[in-house]
Parts: C-alpha cells; sequence; structure tokens
C-alpha cells in the first residue's frame, strides 16, 4: 500500500493487486495495523498531502490530484478536518 497510495485505486483493487480477496487482505492488514485499511490510506495520503503543501510549489489542486483523492471539494474536507485550516491557507504560507 505504501508504494500505491497515490494512485487512486479502491481497497479492493489494493486487495485484488496483492492476490488476496477483500476478507483476507482486510484480515491480514489488521494484523499489522490498529487501522483499517481505508483510514490507513486517508491517512497516508493526508501526510503526504501536508507534506508537498508545507514545501510549497504546487497548487492545491495538483497536491490533491498528485496524493490520490479525485475530489478537491473531498481532499479540502478531510485535510481540514485533520489539521484544522485549509489547504489553500497551509499553501499560502509556504510561499
Amino acid at each position: 500500500m505504501e508504494e500505491n497510495f497515490r494512485y487512486d485505486l479502491s481497497i479492493a483493487q489494493l486487495a485484488h493487486y496483492t492476490g488476496r480477496s477483500l476478507a483476507s487482505f482486510k484480515r491480514d492488514f489488521k494484523k499489522v495495523s490498529d487501522l483499517t485499511p481505508e483510514k490507513w490510506l486517508l491517512r497516508r495520503r493526508l501526510e503526504e498531502a501536508h507534506r508537498m503543501l508545507t514545501i510549497g510549489g504546487c497548487s492545491v489542486t495538483h497536491v490533491a490530484d498528485e496524493c490520490g483523492f479525485s475530489s478537491l471539494s473531498y481532499f479540502s474536507r478531510v485535510y481540514k478536518e485533520a489539521y484544522g485550516v485549509s489547504p489553500t491557507s497551509v499553501m499560502k504560507e509556504s510561499q
């Protein structure tokens, strides 16, 4: 998952990619993480988005797309929930 978090893949697609059923993928994932695969994926995407925004030089749209978010509005909402500020304000501070 670490190598493919940037792709807009569902958990079912990731399970298939690893050669497991969705149920066995989730069961195996639970053995190595306290998060569900969906929550882990969202957290990892947000971490990368935050890193990119604090470095600067990219638009919010570009960051969202590069981190696997298919919807800019969804990205903005979950980013603000996670970090308490909008991605646009973080981007502006880094310039």
